[in-house]
């Protein structure tokens, strides 16, 4: 198995985990992702080149924030798995032109945000700094993306949100985050544990507090 993107049942499975993460929402982008693979190659060239959406030091800084999401701890980190190439590759290859713009803008709302808190942009902060930033840009996108969700009486239907309008950028950023790690090897094969060749099927197998997930058969 490369660091990629994996096959069209494990990007699916993926999907429902992040779904489950995110409280249920669809990742944006919806199911073109399932459609799309990016081996090791494209990876590289991507973190190393940028694509034509993102230079190179876009790129790092998507890197940067995913490993604020998902630091090293005793697996390794976001970064370790590509995860800012992933993330800028899907938002060239699956996001419509709006989302993209969206997604682009906020890189520099994130700058901003930690500029306004700190004095600094995100690259330069510390980690604690950063960690910080990516709190409240957290808690501000599931306010924002709550806010969308209209809430039903029992005395008459609420209206539908708009499904065309773009997720908070910081969505997007945390959605591509998880998926792009939980489908690469590391996340496959070190934050859970993976089985080429699986047992028996076993519904209620014994989970301990602590203990990894399981991925799903590639």
């Amino acid at each position: 198995m490369d660091d990629s993107t994996q096959t069209t049942l494990t990007r699916r499975d993926m999907l429902q985990m992040v779904a489950a993460l995110l409280g249920g929402a669809a990742l944006t982008g919806g199911e073109r992702v399932f459609a799309i693979s990016f081996d090791d190659g494209a990876l590289a060239v991507a973190a190393e080149q940028g694509t034509s959406l993102f230079a190179a030091a876009d790129v790092a800084m998507l890197d940067e924030i995913a490993e604020t999401i998902l630091p090293e701890t005793s697996t390794p980190g976001a970064k370790a798995a590509k995860t800012g190439a992933f993330m800028a590759l899907m938002v060239t290859e699956a996001y419509d032109a709006r989302q993209q713009q969206v997604f682009r803008a906020g890189l520099g709302q994130v700058d901003e945000a930690c500029r306004k808190a700190h004095g600094v942009t995100f690259m330069p902060a510390t980690p604690a700094q950063r960690l910080s930033v990516v709190e409240a840009l957290d808690r501000e996108q599931k306010a924002a993306m709550d806010a969308r969700t209209p809430t039903r009486t029992t005395r008459a239907p609420a209206a539908p949100a708009a499904s065309d309008e773009p997720a908070h950028y910081f969505r997007m950023m945390k959605e591509l985050a998880l998926l792009g790690y939980f489908t690469s090897e590391i996340g496959y094969t070190k934050a859970m544990r993976y089985r080429e060749s699986p047992g028996r099927f076993d519904p209620c197998a014994p989970h301990a507090p602590g203990d990894k997930i399981w991925a799903s058969h590639a």
